[in-house]
């Protein structure tokens, strides 16, 4: 018998901060008509002084395990994307799970920025389906403000925190039907921050510890290789995109974003589009999108949909799943 891993429920969480464009306006020189045409951004929400990434993803936890109706003490495994851990050690896995009180699963972080909740996805998906877990709980957090340049308006208009999760589960019916995960390291320099724990006290003292990034650059490299992940996935599954009834896609920018949706010949209206609310929360940005989705009745029990995400790295993947 072939197991699958399903989609039991889903959950999200905003922190109720929101930084606006015109807010923005009055930090640095940009315009909220500016940031709308370019990116399709409207606000962003900004994590409390006391709020952290643990917080933001115990919230969208709870809210997925309550809609799944499993207990966390039922969890085989929990694995969070994050680039924003709230400690170099142990992972925001370890400390969601305490938090939870999930004792004994396996729990660990997963890091490939934008494109983090697509890799988790796949792990998970992975562990269910060789049989070693038989409900995952996989989550996206992030409190992507914490490593903004407010000062740079290339950068600090495109970023937010939020959180968004899974809780799946073993099936004899497909679900997650496949993952693809990919990475390209010559691209590590188009986006990065270039500090951590080893390189921390000679960055730091150049005053580099935020995000830096080639506008053109990634927006190029987004554009085409989502573009080919999408046909990537299709073909691997032996489907025509008409077959596909939604996308949900990274909510990075709305450009990249329209850009996939037209390979897959697919109208707007058949994509969920959630960037405007909360900007690019990076491994947060697909489920939070999913979560609206299922919640506001949009995606339904039976409906197929195709995730994808592209990050720094660069790193990306896509997923196609049944609901």
């Amino acid at each position: 018998m072939t197991i699958y891993s399903r989609i039991l429920g889903t959950g999200s969480y905003l922190p109720e901060k929101v930084v606006s464009n015109q807010d923005l306006e009055r930090m640095v020189d940009t315009s909220d008509a500016w940031i709308r045409d370019r990116t399709g951004i409207a606000e962003r929400r900004i994590a409390a002084d006391d709020e952290f990434t643990l917080d933001l993803a115990e919230k969208a936890a709870r809210n997925a395990l309550d809609a799944a109706g499993v207990d966390p003490q039922e969890l085989d495994l929990i694995v969070v994307a994050t680039t924003t851990p709230d400690r170099v050690f142990p992972s925001t896995a370890c400390l969601l799970q305490s938090r939870l009180g999930a004792k004994g699963c396996a729990a660990f972080d997963v890091q490939a920025v934008c494109t983090g909740f697509v890799y988790a996805l796949g792990v998970a998906d992975q562990f269910v389906r060789s049989g070693t877990a038989k409900k995952a709980l996989v989550l996206g957090a992030e409190t992507f403000s914490r490593i903004i340049d407010w000062t740079d308006r290339n950068t600090c208009v495109l970023f937010g925190d939020g959180s968004g999760a899974v809780v799946l589960g073993a099936s004899e019916e497909p679900g997650v039907m496949s993952t693809h995960l990919h990475a390209d390291g010559d691209y590590a320099d188009y986006l990065h921050v270039p500090t951590g724990v080893s390189t921390a006290r000679a960055v730091l003292e150049e005053g580099r510890a935020y995000v830096e990034m080639n506008g053109p650059g990634v927006f190029r490299m987004a554009v085409s290789t989502l573009g080919r992940i999408a046909d990537e996935t299709l073909e691997h599954n032996h489907i025509d995109k008409s077959e596909l009834d939604w996308l949900v896609p990274h909510q990075a920018n709305i450009r990249i974003i329209q850009a996939t949706a037209k390979k897959l010949d697919l109208p707007m209206d058949r994509v969920i589009v959630t960037v405007d609310k909360h900007g690019n929360t990076s491994a947060a940005s697909i489920p939070l999108a999913l979560d609206t989705a299922v919640r506001d009745g949009r995606i339904k029990r039976g409906d197929l949909f195709m995730i994808e995400g592209f990050g720094g790295g660069f790193t990306w993947g896509s997923a196609l799943i049944r609901y």
